[in-house]
């Protein structure tokens, strides 16, 4: 079956923005936030800083020190809340073990809040009520679905309930009226519910867990799982054998490429309503 190409997918997306940033004439501009020294979360600002310079999109990348005072981080926040130039604001997750992550979204401004996980965004997705942003990574899991195939009426199975993918992709799973289904640690036969679905998002954290005899023929198979095997990257889907029966994302190469393009596309709605509001 053909692979779902992510990073194809992303690229396309990408020349849009940039195209359109360029026929609007405006300057949209990205706050990171990096608290402490984690080495994959430098890596991904790292990315993140590149994709936004290859659209035209400005970037600010803020580094606080991990023992930092939680004040520190408060009035950096309000500060990017306040200023004018910016339009959207990253608050890298995980944070040091000390800090209340959530109590630091809630206090990044809704309107700038390009990751959509404030409460009010997030509240606002799960009550139907057109959130000033949708999350990136389930932003992008739909995008991907979409490629392959419309989402209503099928039958939709995500493994993982996270606040960060499990919950909002079935949240935008339903709101394009697909049959949904959410399979977690405590789930009783997991193939039983994978083998009738046409949609599967796996996003677990498990290397190999969803396997070929877990799949129909002709299924969509979206792999978030990041996981390091013998110094290899795979996702949470045994990728060799599912090819050759369902449609599937590679890690890497699908759903990271896109979680990227949807944060890109998030900071330039942000800028396209401070446009509006100048």
């Amino acid at each position: 079956m053909p692979i779902i190409d992510g990073k194809s997918l992303a690229d396309s997306i990408r020349n849009s923005i940039k195209k359109e940033i360029e026929a609007l004439g405006i300057k949209p501009c990205l706050a990171t936030i990096l608290v402490g020294d984690n080495e994959a979360s430098k890596i991904y600002i790292k990315n993140k800083h590149n994709a936004c310079r290859e659209v035209g999109i400005k970037s600010k990348d803020i580094r606080l020190n991990a023992n930092i005072d939680e004040k520190e981080l408060e009035n950096v926040i309000r500060e990017l809340n306040e200023d004018s130039s910016i339009d959207g604001i990253l608050l890298q997750l995980p944070l040091p073990k000390n800090f209340d992550k959530n109590k630091f979204l809630s206090l990044i401004s809704p309107s700038k809040d390009v990751d959509g996980f404030h409460f009010i965004n997030a509240g606002k997705l799960f009550l139907g009520q057109n959130p000033l942003f949708k999350p990136c990574t389930p932003k992008g899991i739909i995008r991907l679905i979409e490629s392959v195939s419309p989402v209503e009426g099928k039958n939709a199975c995500v493994i993982g309930r996270s606040n960060i993918v499990g919950k909002p992709t079935a949240i935008m799973l339903l709101e394009k009226n697909a049959t949904v289904t959410v399979c977690h640690s405590k789930t009783r036969s997991l193939a039983e519910f994978t083998k009738n679905a046409d949609i599967v998002v796996v996003a677990v954290g498990k290397p190999k867990l969803l396997r070929a005899e877990m799949v129909k023929e002709n299924a969509i198979v979206i792999d978030v799982g990041i996981n390091r095997v013998n110094g290899r990257l795979c996702g949470d889907a045994d990728f060799e054998e599912i090819v050759n029966k369902a449609y599937i994302t590679p890690v890497p190469g699908g759903v990271g490429p896109m979680t990227i393009a949807m944060l890109l596309e998030n900071v330039l709605i942000a800028a396209k309503r401070r446009s509006l509001h100048d």
